[in-house]
């Protein structure tokens, strides 16, 4: 996992943080999107019982890649998408308490129309 320090400022937030960070050539930045703890009846469910969700949300992408004939490859996703990214995988990225991902493009499983 890659641990992004908050810097010398200590108030930083992590939205701001993570937007130094640019993805290279086809590669995506996601965020994992949080199971609700709470049922459609108003229980709430232990931290335990919450499944992991395959959902993300895109943050950043990358230019594309490089094909053999040297043609830029634009990715398939724009930042703002919903995603389904697979259960393992990705570069984990940890920036104060919140936590992303890098996938390449072509890992990414389906873009999620709403």
């Amino acid at each position: 996992m890659i641990d992004v320090p908050s810097g010398d400022l200590g108030s930083t937030t992590a939205l701001k943080s993570i937007k130094a960070i640019a993805p290279l050539l086809d590669r995506v930045l996601v965020q994992r999107i949080k199971a609700e703890s709470k049922t459609a009846g108003g229980i709430f469910l232990p931290e335990s019982a919450v499944k992991e969700l395959n959902e993300a949300k895109v943050l950043a992408v990358g230019p594309g890649g490089v094909d053999k004939e040297g043609k830029r490859i634009q990715p398939s996703v724009a930042p703002g998408d919903k995603v389904l990214i697979p259960q393992y995988g990705g570069s984990p990225i940890k920036v104060g308490e919140e936590e992303f991902s890098l996938f390449r493009d072509h890992e990414l499983l389906a873009k999620i129309n709403e």
